[in-house]
């Protein structure tokens, strides 16, 4: 009995609960997929990124740091989005004069940045958690497929009146599809959750890091 022939014998409740396991492995792919892909995109310009903000930074050319952390070659860039934000609100404070000391100044810059690497991070997660709850999930739902198969087999045995394997063959071949399907979908979307949270703390890393060292030059900056 070959797949198509086992999908043909399947009752259709077997069959339901087989597409949804094949929704669910294409959602984790492309979901995984469309992460992989901005998290390459999120490094790659960010390594580029550093480099020029810090050189502007270091000469004292607060507008030009703006406009190359605000450029559309960086919109993927996690710093490019944190230090824009400590950035724009220096600038601002600077420019609208409103009378608020050192310590003041540079508590609403700390706080700009949290929302920044808050909001960098909530956007980063996108769609993460929704390979935790396939990876999670999937198995189950194969399970429940499995059930429905081995209820299938004794239907087999009862109608039939015979304990022999071609009674309870093709229910037992429907149970080992469905388990089998459910570990295919669950394994890939635990990988690659795993490998993408891996990616996250490490860019969770890089923001803290990055707004620890501009709030210090910050401070080195008003203390002159």
């Amino acid at each position: 009995m070959d797949l198509m022939e086992m999908w043909a014998s399947m009752g259709w409740v077997a069959k339901a609960i087989g597409v949804i396991l094949i929704i669910m492995s294409m959602i984790s792919f492309g979901v995984a997929i469309e992460r992989i892909y901005t998290f390459t995109q999120a490094r790659k310009q960010s390594k580029l990124y550093a480099p020029q903000v810090a050189k502007h930074l270091k000469e004292g050319r607060l507008k030009d740091a703006i406009a190359i952390s605000s450029s559309k070659n960086y919109r993927y860039s996690h710093l490019a989005k944190v230090v824009l934000a400590g950035l724009q609100e220096y600038q601002f404070q600077q420019d609208s004069n409103t009378g608020m000391g050192r310590e003041d100044v540079l508590d609403t810059v700390r706080r700009s940045i949290q929302r920044a690497t808050a909001l960098t991070t909530t956007d980063l997660k996108k769609g993460v958690n929704t390979l935790a709850t396939i990876g999670s999930t999937a198995p189950f739902v194969g399970l429940l497929g499995t059930v429905v198969g081995v209820i299938n087999a004794f239907v087999g045995i009862a109608s039939s009146g015979s304990g022999g394997i071609g009674a309870v063959s093709a229910g037992i071949a429907e149970a080992l599809v469905e388990t089998a399907l459910g570990l295919f979908v669950a394994i890939p979307a635990v990988w690659f959750y795993n490998y993408l949270q891996s990616r996250l703390e490490y860019f969770n890393v890089e923001m803290d890091n990055s707004s620890s060292e501009l709030v210090d030059y910050f401070i080195k900056k008003t203390s002159h």
